[in-house]
This record gives C-alpha cells, sequence and structure tokens, in this order.
C-alpha cells in the first residue's frame, strides 16, 4: 500500500486550509525566514503561471504525532483548531503566499540587512499589463501604507485608504483572491478606470485564482521515522534537525517540554538534567541526544529480553538499538520510565571514570562510550561496584579506547556492547569490543596529537600509575587536584632533539612526552636531560639524590640511565615497551612487541 499521494491542489483552496487552522506547521519546522525580495519573487512567479515547486504535506492522526502551531501570523479569536495536515516542505512558499494574499495586517519580512520590517504589496496596475514591466508591476510599501523620501518628510505615494488606492490604481495583493470589495470601491471613486481594471483582473488575479500547486501528500500510516527522514531529505537547504529536537517536538504532543526537562526553565524554575549532570566535570560533554540514546539502550534491550523469554526466535526477536529509528520511536512513558535511571546511569559512570583517573573531559578520550557505560550502570545499579564486574568494566572500557573502537558512527557497537557486556558480566562470552581490540605497538609513532584517544588514554594510564613530578614533590594526580599547572611535554627536549637531528614525527610521539608541571618544564627548557636533571635535583625546593630522582623517572615508565647518559634511541625503544606493557594490562590481553623497533 502506497504511504503517499500526489496530485495537484488550487493554491486559493491551500491558503484557505492555512488560516482556518486545517493546514498547520509541526513545531519542529523552523521560523518563517524570507525577505522582501523573495516575497516579490515568488509573486512574480505565481503570476506568470511559472512553476513554484511541489509542496508535501502529512495527515495527522497516525503514529507521528507532533506539537504543531498555525502558520506564521495566522491567529485565531478562539481554541486553535486541530489541523487535518501539516506542512513538510513547501512551508516558505506557503507562509509567504498566506501572508501576502490572505491576511489583512501587514507582512512581517524582513529587508537586505536582515531587520525585521512590515510591509503591504501592491500591483501596479498599469505595469501589470505590460509583460515587460510585470516584474517591476509588485511593490511594497511600510506598514502605514506610505511611500516616503528625504527621511520620512515627503509622502511621494499614499494608498493609506481605498479611494487614494482607486486614484493611483495601485491594488492590494491581499485582495488578489476576492476583489469584491476593492471592486465596489473602484465603482464608486474612480468608474472609468473600471474597463483597465477589468483587463487586469483578467490577465494577473486569475493566474493567481486558477494557480494550482503540486501536492504530494503523506498518509497517516507514514511511520514517525520516515517522516522525519523524509523532512530532512526535502529541507537540504536549512540547518538540519537533531534527533533530540524531532523527539521534543514529539512529546510535545503530548504536553510534556523536553526541553525544559533537560535545559531547565528559568521562568518555570526548573532545574534541568543537563545542569545535574554538567556539575561533574566528566558528564560536560554529554548531549542531549546521548541520553535519548541510552534510554533507547535500556528499552529495546528490555524488549530483546522479553521476546527471548516468550521463546521467539531468530528475526523475530526485537533487536537492541541506539540508531537514530529507536530513539524518535521513543514514547513519552518511556521517556519517563528510564529517565531518572539513566541520570543516575552517567552519574554511576562519572565515578568509573575517576576510578580510573579520568577526572576531566579533557583527559576523557572517547565521549561516545560514555552512552553505553551510562545504560550500564543504570542496569546494573549498585553491582557495578563489585570487583568483579568492575573489573570486566574496566577491560572494556580500556580496550575500547585502545582499540580505537568508539570513533565515527558507533550507534551498531554501542547497541552490540550494551547486549553483549552485560552477557559477559553474567559469565557469557567476551563481547566483540574486548575481542576485536587490537594495540598495535608502532601506533605509539603516530600518536601525536592530544586530540587521539589512545594518546589522551595514555596519559590516563601514566598518572594511574602513581607517576610523580619532576620538580613537586607529589603525584600529578595530586597536582591535579591542588590546580597546578599541568601538561604534557616531551622529555627529550624539541631544541635538543632538533640539534641532534632527530626527525620531529620521532620526537614529537607520545613515547617522549609525559605528564609534567609547568615550573618543571621552565626548568628543562632545551637541555639535554643529563643537564636538566642535574639542576632539577640542585634546585633547592627539590633536593633530590639520584636514587629519589630515578624513582621519580621510573614512575613515568622512563629509564632513568639512558636520560643520564643523553641515549635518545635506547629511552625511545624501552619507554616504547614500557607503554605497551601498561597498554596490555589495562586491556588485559597481550600487546605483541616482538621485534619492534620504535626508532626505526
Amino acid at each position: 500500500m502506497s504511504t503517499f499521494d500526489s496530485t495537484k491542489v488550487l493554491l486559493q483552496s491551500l491558503l484557505e486550509e492555512a488560516v482556518t487552522g486545517k493546514l498547520q506547521l509541526p513545531d519542529f519546522q523552523r521560523g518563517w525566514v524570507w525577505d522582501d525580495e523573495h516575497v516579490r519573487s515568488l509573486l512574480v512567479s505565481v503570476s506568470r503561471s511559472f512553476p513554484v515547486g511541489a509542496v508535501m504535506l502529512l495527515e495527522t492522526g497516525g503514529e507521528a504525532r507532533f506539537q504543531t502551531r498555525p502558520v506564521e501570523n495566522v491567529l485565531f479569536s478562539g481554541p486553535i483548531p486541530t489541523p487535518e495536515t501539516l506542512i513538510l516542505d513547501g512551508q516558505q512558499r506557503l507562509t509567504t503566499l498566506t501572508q501576502v494574499l490572505k491576511l489583512q495586517g501587514p507582512v512581517k519580512t524582513f529587508n537586505e540587512k536582515g531587520a525585521e520590517i512590515e510591509r503591504f504589496y501592491y500591483l501596479d496596475i498599469e505595469k501589470a499589463m505590460s509583460d515587460d514591466s510585470l516584474e517591476e508591476a509588485f511593490f511594497a510599501v511600510p506598514g502605514d501604507r506610505k511611500l516616503k523620501k528625504d527621511f520620512d518628510r515627503v509622502v511621494t505615494l499614499d494608498l493609506s485608504t481605498p479611494l487614494f488606492e482607486c486614484e493611483a490604481m495601485c491594488f492590494p495583493c491581499n485582495q488578489i483572491l476576492n476583489s469584491d470589495a476593492w471592486e465596489e470601491a473602484l465603482q464608486e471613486f474612480a468608474p472609468d478606470k473600471f474597463p483597465v481594471y477589468m483587463k487586469f483582473r483578467r490577465k494577473v488575479l486569475s493566474a493567481f485564482r486558477e494557480y494550482q500547486l503540486p501536492v504530494i501528500k503523506l498518509a497517516k500510516a507514514t511511520s514517525k521515522e520516515a517522516v522525519c527522514l523524509v523532512f530532512e531529505k526535502v529541507n537540504t537547504g536549512g540547518v538540519p534537525l537533531s534527533v533530540f529536537e524531532l523527539v521534543t517536538a514529539s512529546f510535545a504532543a503530548d504536553s510534556f517540554n523536553l526541553r525544559d526537562d533537560w535545559f531547565g526553565s528559568s521562568l518555570r524554575k526548573v532545574e534541568g538534567r543537563s545542569a545535574r549532570l554538567y556539575a561533574d566535570e566528566n558528564l560536560a560533554s554529554v548531549e542531549p541526544t546521548d541520553f535519548l540514546q541510552a534510554i533507547a539502550l535500556l528499552h529495546t534491550y528490555e524488549g530483546r529480553l522479553a521476546d527471548i523469554e516468550a521463546g521467539k526466535t531468530g528475526k523475530a526477536v526485537s533487536p537492541v538499538s541506539a540508531k537514530r529509528g529507536a530513539i524518535l520511536n521513543l514514547k513519552l512513558g518511556t521517556y519517563h520510565k528510564w529517565a531518572d535511571h539513566v541520570e543516575q546511569g552517567f552519574k554511576d559512570a562519572a565515578r568509573f571514570l575517576r576510578m580510573e583517573l579520568v577526572l576531566t573531559t579533557t583527559d576523557l578520550p572517547y565521549r561516545t562510550q560514555i552512552t553505553p557505560l551510562a545504560a550500564m550502570m543504570a542496569h546494573l545499579k549498585e553491582r557495578w561496584r563489585e570487583p568483579r564486574i568492575c573489573e570486566k568494566l574496566t577491560r572494556w572500557y580500556w580496550c575500547g579506547v585502545f582499540g580505537e573502537l568508539y570513533g565515527g558512527a558507533v550507534e551498531t557497537r554501542i547497541a552490540n556492547d550494551l547486549e553483549e557486556v552485560l552477557a559477559w558480566i553474567d559469565d557469557g562470552p567476551e563481547p566483540r569490543t574486548v575481542v576485536d581490540a587490537n594495540f598495535q605497538p608502532k601506533r605509539l609513532n603516530t600518536l601525536r596529537s592530544r586530540l587521539s584517544a589512545a594518546y589522551k588514554g595514555l596519559n590516563v594510564l601514566i598518572q594511574r600509575e602513581g607517576s610523580k613530578d619532576f620538580f613537586w614533590k607529589a603525584s600529578i594526580r595530586d597536582l591535579e587536584a591542588e590546580e597546578v599547572a599541568l601538561d604534557i611535554h616531551h622529555i627529550f627536549p624539541k631544541a635538543w632533539c632538533t640539534a641532534q637531528g632527530i626527525k620531529s614525527a620521532i620526537y614529537d610521539s607520545v613515547i617522549n612526552k609525559t605528564p609534567i608541571s609547568y615550573k618543571a618544564n621552565r626548568m628543562i627548557g632545551g637541555s639535554a636531560p643529563s643537564e636538566y636533571l642535574r639542576a632539577l635535583q640542585a634546585h633547592k625546593q627539590v633536593g633530590l639524590g639520584d636514587a629519589a630522582m630515578d624513582a621519580v623517572l621510573e614512575s613515568h615508565r622512563i629509564d632513568p640511565s639512558h636520560l643520564r647518559a643523553d641515549e635518545f634511541d635506547a629511552f625511545f625503544e624501552a619507554r616504547g615497551r614500557s607503554l605497551c606493557a601498561i597498554v596490555a594490562a589495562a586491556m588485559g590481553k597481550p600487546v605483541d612487541v616482538g621485534g619492534t623497533s620504535f626508532f626505526a
């Protein structure tokens, strides 16, 4: 059965539906934005019977329920009627024509600079009778219907009364579809001009009255996902709508304001979930769509378990999903059921990350990995703290980071991980993320950007190992908590490496970098390691002997003997292997270094 119908509809019939409320807009449609030039261009096209493109409508009353609003500036004295159809494509055109042709008040549009203006549109009848001048025949006047010059001191055209309109033979566009009142005025004030007007009526007004628009109408049986997909396909010129905006419009149909629930409202004195989540630095990058994804994961996971419990098999068992369609199909009741649990799940995910020494969003390798983690936490509740479970969550997390499996499109992996990690916790097989994760030792050579997930992960692991600062007598973790300026700096300084002919592709690798304080980095400068170590140890605030300084270096997985001898090659090879060892420990699976040469 076809989900749509295509036909032609009289323009004036569509506009009549707009002003009576039968035709409205889904609330996710953005506002009317056409400027004065666009308005006049459209009027010219219709007057010439040129095609202006098809419009797409959606029958209401089906699965795809959205909050609705009337076409721009259409007002009702009583309650707003329930619409029969909604505009998916053609909003700007239909809104323009509704305002110009059907509303008695001024059109609220924009000038070429984007400033809001009010305009009434007119046709110069004499110019309209000439094919060469039809484009010039359409013109606009301000809200007081007067054209002025010399800083508004001199009125050059006054159309503020029917008498003035008739005398000037300027026809108001808001009477194009029904000119009875204007014709009566013309017969009263300028009957001698009536023959000319009738020619104008046959040539120009009839073009509007007989104009038909191609209309594609989606049936009410069309799914919400299909409606949203179609909407985005036909609105390629606009800003794409997020899933959150579409779900907000859907929930609004049930009188629930999802935007206020997430962002809060000072007017309604409502604190949003985002404020509570963003209070934790690990959650400051969580987006509203992430939150909805976690709810979709738990809802579809529950549905899958119910199908299996009911004895269904194969394709009859519904899948776990975090995809767009699963989110768009969420019902308001489902949101209410899971929202508080998911909020707590994100908070528990942040606690887990802090245990792993991921302390802020700057340290966070993948924002996308928080979503399935939060869903797991929401399902497990307090069980996630059990050592056996926490150990598996840790392995899964670091496999995702060092396998670099959470970049790009991850909806499928997110869904698989929720189901498979929870099964693994209950003694099922290892999840694919753990099985698939494979860290190649030579990857260390190419990790140079602090934006890389694995780069961030290594920085966190070094701190988790208890690394101490080269200058301050404290661990990097404690210094960060005390807000001492820290960063990731070169171990063999850049200037020294350049002087030795070492390529930047080598010395900029994460193998030659480690987290230290700004103070320590200033003292290192561009000196050889053997020199800056002596300077650091001799500083009155440091006062470390060789053994104590060696222990600091070893806490960063650095062999002290290589630094004291300024042996870059030996340092580079040894530290590369040490970093691979801590990666392997975090992933809970070997990293095959073999005969790898990091310096080659």
